[in-house]
């Protein structure tokens, strides 16, 4: 399973211009997507992935 961290309630962007993205789940900072970096360091799939709630008029 490929996880799309922009679709992920754990996902920000930070004002860092060195670690733009981060992973509130796992409280890190980072280039790259967070999923990536998980998938990197432990081999295994973000378990952590929790789609975001499209409710309340966001926008798609």
């Amino acid at each position: 399973m490929k996880v799309d961290c922009f679709k992920c309630q754990h996902f920000r962007v930070t004002w860092d211009q060195y670690n733009p993205r981060g992973c509130t789940a796992y409280g890190f900072k980072t280039k790259q997507l967070p999923s990536l970096v998980v998938k990197q360091s432990s081999g295994m799939d973000c378990l952590k992935f929790v789609p975001k709630n499209r409710e309340g008029g966001q926008a798609r």
